[in-house]
């Protein structure tokens, strides 16, 4: 058993899928926090299932599989949907998650028909296209993950840089606004590094699976804190052991997908989150509760 574990840990693919996994969940998890604390949970889901028609159509101009320019695509895609949804917020009686549903359904729907055509055609090159739904982490090279943790850089470099002003805008967007600051600026920025953030993770995680990596640590780590940089932290590690342990995971089972894998580690983070934060956490307050019960109970016997 050790000498297996040994041979996996020293196994060149193993290695780069699995610090390529890591680093998109650290970045997912960070970066998710804004969506989560934004209360805008469903923009992950709309943006992931919005950039297949942007990987087709990328398909359908090139012929061939460019993974740069089908990435462009799909962020393109993506700031296109978010265009989309800001302007039925503001221009129609359509709320937020009303026009985030609409969006999701119609970009995915229009992804699955070009898929369709695409996969019809006589051409070979569309092979493995459908990855991009489910995802193949498996396939990881290491060019893939130099893309991906320079981009992920840049993104925390330019969170760093806006820390403040995006802070203020989540929590208090009026106050931000007196202070001069421009809530159109913020939220594009805002938008598009979780576009940006998504199209990383569609070739790993795929369109379907990349919302819950982006919102699932977020979630897990706002049961342990109040304060944001802390929460944006403790999403980064969550999200971070998600993917090097769902890559563990799938790479010592028999024919186990890695995508769903990750997924389901950080799934089990949120749970665990939900019952044994020291605060937030079911089991903590139900013990409160208990010793809460406890003293009325002898203030009431002392009285008495």
């Amino acid at each position: 058993m050790w000498e297996s574990l040994y041979n996996l840990f020293n196994d060149y693919t193993f290695q780069t899928v699995a610090l390529g996994t890591g680093f998109l969940g650290l970045f997912s998890g960070v970066i998710g926090t804004l969506a989560t604390l934004k209360q805008e949970s469903l923009l992950g889901d709309v943006l992931s299932h919005s950039a297949l028609p942007g990987i087709g159509l990328a398909f359908l101009v090139l012929r061939e599989k460019n993974l740069i320019i089908m990435l462009v695509g799909a962020a393109i895609a993506g700031g296109i949907a978010t265009a989309l949804i800001n302007w039925m917020k503001e221009k129609s009686i359509i709320k937020g998650d009303g026009a985030m549903s609409v969006t999701l359904s119609s970009f995915f729907g229009l992804g699955l028909v070009i898929m369709t055509y695409i996969q019809r055609q006589p051409n070979g090159n569309q092979a493995g296209l459908e990855n991009f739904i489910y995802g193949q982490a498996s396939s990881m090279l290491l060019k893939d993950v130099y893309l991906s943790v320079g981009l992920g850089t840049l993104l925390l470099v330019l969170l760093v840089i806006f820390w403040k002003e995006i802070k203020l805008y989540i929590f208090d967007p009026t106050f931000a606004y007196t202070l001069g600051f421009s809530g159109t600026f913020l939220n594009a920025l805002v938008s598009l590094m979780i576009v940006v953030t998504i199209v990383i993770g569609l070739e790993s995680v795929g369109v379907v699976l990349m919302s819950t990596l982006l919102i699932a640590p977020a979630i897990a780590a706002r049961q342990w804190s109040n304060r944001m940089h802390i929460v944006a932290v403790v999403a980064g590690v969550f999200g971070f052991l998600s993917g090097i342990g769902g890559t563990f995971i799938s790479s010592i089972g028999k024919q186990i997908p890695t995508g769903p894998t990750i997924v389901l580690v950080a799934s089990l983070f949120v749970l665990i989150s939900i019952l044994f934060a020291p605060k937030r956490g079911l089991i903590a307050m139900q013990v409160r509760n208990r010793k809460a019960r406890k003293r009325l109970i002898e203030r009431a016997k002392q009285t008495t």
